[in-house]
Formats: C-alpha cells, structure tokens, sequence
C-alpha cells in the first residue's frame, strides 16, 4: 500500500497543528488496511508501530512525543507535562508544553480537538455515548481552562465519528439519556427499524456549547459509511470481522 497518509484539518483549527488521519496510507493489512494506530487491537505490533511513527513524522514530531492514553470510555482527564512510560487510564488529554502531539483512537466515537491559540493550551478527547454522556468534554473544557484556557477562546472540532444515519440503538439505550435530562430527546429520531437512531455529534456540539465553547464544530464525516477511508466498529461487527483498526486524531502546538 502507498505511503501517502490522508490527513483532515478544519479551517477553524489554523491557528495550530492538527489532523484527523483517515486509514489511507499505513503499513497494516486485512481487516487492519491501512494506517491502524491501534496497539490494542490484534493487528501485527511492528506494523502499528510503523503507523504510529508515520503520524508522528506527518506531525513534525518525535516518536516519543506523540501521546496517548489508555482509553476507557471515562471521563477522567489528564494534564501532561511531558511523554510518560506507562500509559494512564484517561478519556481526554490537555497540555500547554508546545512540541506534545496530543493523540485519540477512535472506530465510530467522536475524537475531539480543542485549542485555545492565545493562551498556549490543547486537549484531545475520546467521546462516545458513554464517555460524553458521563462528562469527558466538559472535564477536558475545566482541565484547559485550569492551564490558562477561556473558555470562550476555546475552539472545538469533533472528527469522523459515527452519524446519526448509521447509529440504530434500543430503548434502553435512550432512556438512559432521557433519564438523565428529558431534553436529550432531541439527539433521537425514529429509524426505518422502528427503533431511535442517536445523533452522537449533535449530542457533542451540545455538551461543548454548554461547556462554554463558543466555537464548536464537526468535520462531516462518517465512519459507519465510508469503509475506504475509516475504520468502525459498527460495521466490523455488522460484518462480523474479527477486529478493527483504530483512526487517531493529533493535535499539537
């Protein structure tokens, strides 16, 4: 496979480094084709490897500083200072240290991108339903603005994720959100199924504007129905594959 990495940027996001790696241009193959930065997944180590260390030069920036977190579907947040040995348990991550490239993985979920230009600070969230409905863009919001961030300078861009078209959910599924403010219902509507279909990067922009970011935006893309550009999840499993590639999404000073 060409070497050639296609990489997504917003306009909104010029002031600083950033990208939203599509699956084009890895060294995986399979069901792993292309550009898969997940080390979890059970693609081959020395691959994911080469990947990572594609979107680390694509980023301008030592292998070592391209970082990451154990990813748990959480809210916790962590600042960061410098690369770490042993990745912690965290959903978002925010840093002023210019020369860290703040990364995410994602196969459906919303990898979200933030930067407050003027003040010097970044922060990169992992934020699926439950990671957002349990507070993760908002905890990353508070933790830039602990590092100098106003919240009405920070701008938000949420990458491919899963769209509300592709995203067929159970009633159970609903009613956990309603029951935690009856006005979610608005990021449901009925499906060709008779079941609610989620609209996850709505119900994103919503927590980010609520978090007092004036700037909020999603790039369009939908993982579920693009197969050469991005992994997912959904349709791994609706294929029944046995594994999935991961996407990462940096963002850097």
């Amino acid at each position: 496979m060409a070497t050639t990495l296609e990489i997504l940027t917003s306009p909104a996001l010029r002031q600083v480094r950033h990208g939203f790696f599509t699956r084009k241009g890895g060294a995986s193959s399979g069901v792993f084709a292309g550009l898969n930065c997940g080390r979890a997944s059970s693609d081959l180590a020395e691959a994911v490897t080469v990947n990572r260390r594609r979107v680390a030069q694509a980023m301008d920036v030592p292998d070592e500083a391209l970082i990451g977190v154990n990813q748990t579907h959480s809210a916790k947040v962590v600042a960061i200072t410098e690369p770490f040995e042993t990745l912690p348990e965290a959903d978002g991550i925010v840093t002023n240290v210019p020369g860290l490239a703040l990364s995410i993985l994602t196969a459906d979920c919303q990898p979200v991108v933030l930067c407050d230009a003027k003040a010097g600070v970044i922060g990169a969230a992992h934020a699926g339903w439950r990671g957002a409905l349990s507070g993760v863009l908002e905890n990353t919001v508070a933790q830039m603005v602990a590092l100098g961030a106003d919240r009405a300078q920070i701008i938000a861009v949420i990458g491919p994720c899963i769209s509300q078209r592709a995203y067929e959910v159970g009633e159970e599924f609903m009613d956990e959100f309603l029951m935690e403010d009856p006005e979610f219902s608005r990021f449901f509507s009925g499906g060709p199924n008779g079941r609610p279909m989620f609209n996850l990067p709505g119900f994103g922009l919503h927590l980010l504007r609520e978090a007092g970011v004036k700037q909020a935006e999603w790039t369009g893309h939908c993982t579920y129905h693009d197969a050469e550009r991005f992994f997912s999840f959904r349709r791994t499993t609706h294929a029944k594959e046995a594994d999935y590639g991961r996407l990462i999404s940096v963002i850097r000073l």
